[in-house]
């Protein structure tokens, strides 16, 4: 035996005599909430109305105002970035729409299956910089 494993084995063995194990459990994932939820069933229950109406109705915190040229801008309460445009980002299948007032009105909310809104950084951390003002994620049905 060496000087230095004599002078390690105290330690080493009082550090086993302290150490106890635990016994593992699975870790606890953190879901983020869904959000807001709009499905193809609450859009039909609703006829004649606009994608940006229901949300307005159906999203707290959602506000609406119009530009100059009367299309519907969004915004969630607050300034989310810094960046100049404040709208939320809207998806739709997956790909991601460039910002535009008129996007929201382009799309038929008859071929609607869900639209999800979401908020908080947690479920905008995907999208990034991007996502800072909100997601609006837009599923279509696909025949």
């Amino acid at each position: 035996m060496t000087n230095l494993t004599r002078a390690l084995l105290p330690a080493v063995s009082l550090f086993l005599a302290c150490s106890h194990r635990t016994p593992r459990t699975a870790p606890e994932t953190t879901n983020t909430p869904p959000g807001t939820v709009l499905t193809a069933d609450d859009i039909r229950r609703s006829p004649g109305q606009s994608l940006e109406q229901l949300l307005l109705a159906r999203v707290p915190g959602l506000t609406l105002t119009r530009a100059p040229d009367g299309h519907a801008v969004l915004h969630f309460r607050g300034t989310n970035t810094f960046l100049g445009d404040d709208e939320p980002l809207v998806v739709v299948n997956d790909i991601a729409l460039a910002p535009n007032p008129g996007n929201l009105k382009a799309i038929d909310t008859h071929d609607i299956e869900t639209v999800q809104v979401f908020r908080d950084a947690a479920a905008t951390a995907a999208y990034g910089v991007r996502g800072a003002n909100g997601v609006i994620l837009i599923r279509t049905k696909q025949n």
